[in-house]
């Protein structure tokens, strides 16, 4: 059964297929993608990420949630744990609001649950955070949450036709055992 977490404004619910148009919306969004790992420009080839995310809850490798407003139902963002190595008790952390929801701390009041889960429910060691050197938000929600700035991978990945560097940011639970 999918987890379906709560914080104080949000419900953070499975991504169902109806929410193709959403998710198109912000992976297509120039302002919102600018330091997200993919990017799309027709429906057709968002359905990929639609796949991509049924795979991860299929196949146990990760939790992808999409974020709904309590108050109004809309849904403004996915945060999701992905690439998830039970044999290494770690896994990867990424989110994404649209930009009208930008600047009222959603992120960071999502992120407890997400991190909550992870740690109780599957144990988890390590969560690990690869982020564009220029999304000083991102560095500022994973700095507030607790995770330790670890490195930078310099020009490690392509995007838009030019090499670009990323920070590793981890957050370690120690154990309770």
């Amino acid at each position: 059964m999918f987890p379906e977490l709560t914080s104080d404004r949000f419900y953070l619910k499975q991504v169902q297929p109806e929410d193709l148009s959403f998710i198109f919306e912000g992976l297509n969004d120039p302002f919102a993608m600018p330091h997200y790992g993919v990017y799309f420009y027709s429906l057709e080839e968002t359905k990929k990420q639609l796949e991509w995310y049924d795979n991860n809850w299929n196949e146990g490798t990760g939790i992808i949630w999409k974020v709904v407003s309590k108050q109004t139902g809309d849904n403004v963002g996915v945060i999701s744990v992905y690439n998830y190595k039970k044999e290494h008790n770690k896994a990867e952390l990424g989110y994404w609001l649209l930009p009208k929801f930008w600047k009222q701390g959603i992120a960071s009041e999502v992120l407890k649950p997400v991190i909550d889960y992870w740690q109780k429910e599957k144990e988890l060691h390590r969560m690990e955070a690869f982020i564009e050197t220029e999304n000083e938000a991102s560095v500022r929600l994973l700095q507030k949450a607790g995770f330790t700035f670890e490195g930078t991978m310099r020009d490690c990945e392509i995007k838009f036709g030019k090499y670009i560097s990323l920070y590793i940011y981890s957050l370690i639970f120690t154990s309770t055992s």
